[in-house]
Parts: C-alpha cells; structure tokens; sequence
C-alpha cells in the first residue's frame, strides 16, 4: 500500500514548491485526506490546546459519558451496536458568530485558547483552499468566495474524546461516513489511534502524528470540482485502551451559499462527461438532507438535490 500522503508546507517556498503542489493534487484526487506538517500553528499553542482539552474532559465530561454508558447499558452489550458512536462531545462554533463564551463548563483560559486556536485554524483553511484553486486552474479566491454566500462562512469546531471500550469490535467511535461540508482540518491525538479512511476497498489507518493538522475533503469540494476532487469515507475505531482526543474544525459554506460545480471545471471536461455530473443547491438544503442520512453513500444525497433542481425556489 502506498504511504499516507504528508506534506510539508514549508516546502512551498522553497525549489519544492512545484513538487508539493503536486503532492497536494494528488492527495485531494486520490485519498481525499493528507496530513500537514510545518503548517505555522506553533507547537506551544498545539499542546496548550491538547492539555486543556483533556482537562476539560475527565472534570467535566467523562462522568457523563459513563452514566449515559450505564443508561444505555451498554458495558455488556453482546451484539453489534449501529445506532450510536462511543465517543463525547461538543460543539464550538466560530463563524459567522461565536458561541464559546455562552457554552458552559469552559473556563476562561480555555475560551480564549479555543478562540485564538481557531482564527489560526481559519487561516490556515483559507490558505488551503487557495492552494487547492492553483491546483485546480481556478482564480485564486473561487473557492473562498463560493463559500461566502451572503454572510460569510460557517466554521466551527466539534471537540470530541473517545474513551476506551470494552466492546470495540462492536461499537464504532464513529461510524462510517463522509464529511457534508468544505474543507476539515483535524488536531488529533498522536498517541491513541483510531481515525481510518476508506480507499480501493480497504480500511487505512490515518497515522497519528504530534503536531500534526489532518485534512479532508468534504462532499461541497467533490460538488465544486465536478467529482474531480472526492470526499472520502471514513470512520473511528474504539480502542480497549486509553481516551482519544479529537478537534475536528469544519470549514463549511454559509448557509445560503449557492453550490454547483465550477464552470472552468465543467468545460475541461465537457469532451468526456458532456455534461454537467454533479447538482446545484443551496448548502442548507444539503445539510438539512444530510442531517439524516450522514452514514449513509453520499451518492443518493447528491441524486436528491439534482431532483430539487427544478424547484426554483432550491436554487434561487
């Protein structure tokens, strides 16, 4: 099997450069997923970020998660579970508007870490996706402007630790599926693994990796590149040992931002396809389609919004 694709972003400003773009081509168009090292969030903040986050979990959230285990009974379970995932969670979100100082349970220090993790973490989204426009023969802030729409972005971070399992052959951390939205940058633990993606049919460990940033590819990047970039499935394996710690950031259109695949894109390949593969559709159609079918095929949930084309009020 051939290596998880790393990239080492500092190598774009060097003689490399031309060699790590097409590193980061081939990754979007044949893994959906690579891992960033040298991406320019400093280390001290990665590990302030990773001691608070730990923190917060066994003082505010792991007891929770085993009354809710012992609710559920779940410590015995002797048959496959395919209705929930073994991890705790919660959500912060960051743009267009902020909810950290309203969330409970945060301390001060850990607002304000969070916040400044997360305005590095959108610029780095937005340097990404300007470099996946290079790639893909698109003006420079295409892909930042598509997901605008009229009230910029929706970006937010979903906090979550997977504690050990007795059952992990049972119980997925998290069940298969692709990510709905733009772009994702993931802060993971370098210690516990669990974080596997899907390709030519086989299940691929994500290597855990210190101060590393994961990133994947979510279905509006297949939409916008007409399929030439794809989203990917993926999924968390529970471990019987130790608690993995995860800050996935979602990088998302805006709520009204209209999604259709680039025209640029359309053309260059109108001799193979001639015609336009993927929908037109607002992005909160497709999350509200999304909201229930997530660990389900994408595919059908692109063939339901290629069904709302007609309705013009879906793509106004």
């Amino acid at each position: 099997m051939e290596n998880f694709p790393i990239i080492n972003l500092e190598k774009l400003n060097g003689a490399e450069r031309v060699a790590t773009m097409e590193k980061i081509n081939d990754a979007c168009e044949n893994w959906g997923f690579f891992e960033l090292v040298n991406h320019g969030i400093p280390h001290e903040v990665m590990d302030t970020v990773e001691k608070l986050t730990k923190g917060h979990y066994k003082k505010c959230m792991e007891q929770r998660f085993k009354e809710l285990v012992a609710k559920k009974g779940l410590e015995g379970v002797e048959v496959e579970v395919t209705d929930m995932d073994w991890e705790s969670t919660f959500f912060l979100r960051h743009l267009p508007s902020s909810n950290i100082s309203q969330l409970p349970d945060l301390d001060d220090v850990y607002r304000e870490v969070m916040r400044d993790f997360a305005k590095r973490l959108e610029k780095l989204a937005e340097e990404l996706l300007d470099l996946l426009c290079e790639n893909l023969g698109l003006e420079k802030s295409y892909l930042k402007n598509t997901f605008y729409g009229s009230k910029g972005p929706n970006f937010g971070t979903k906090v979550s630790n997977y504690p050990p399992c007795p059952k992990p052959d049972l119980i997925k951390g998290l069940r298969a599926h692709t990510d709905a939205g733009g772009i994702i940058l993931l802060f993971q633990d370098d210690k516990v693994s669990g974080l596997q993606l899907l390709k030519d049919g086989r299940w691929i460990d994500v290597p855990p990796m210190r101060h590393s940033i994961v990133v994947n590819l979510g279905d509006q990047l297949e939409v916008i590149t007409n399929g030439k970039y794809k989203s990917v499935m993926h999924r968390v394996i529970a471990q019987k040992d130790g608690t993995r710690m995860s800050l996935a950031s979602f990088y998302n259109p805006g709520n009204d931002a209209l999604i259709y695949p680039a025209p640029a894109l359309v053309d260059k390949e109108a001799e193979e396809h001639n015609k336009q593969v993927y929908p037109k559709f607002m992005f909160d159609d497709y999350m509200k389609l999304y909201a229930n079918l997530k660990f389900q095929a994408k595919e059908p949930r692109f063939e339901a919004m290629k069904a709302m084309e007609s309705d013009p009020i879906a793509i106004a």
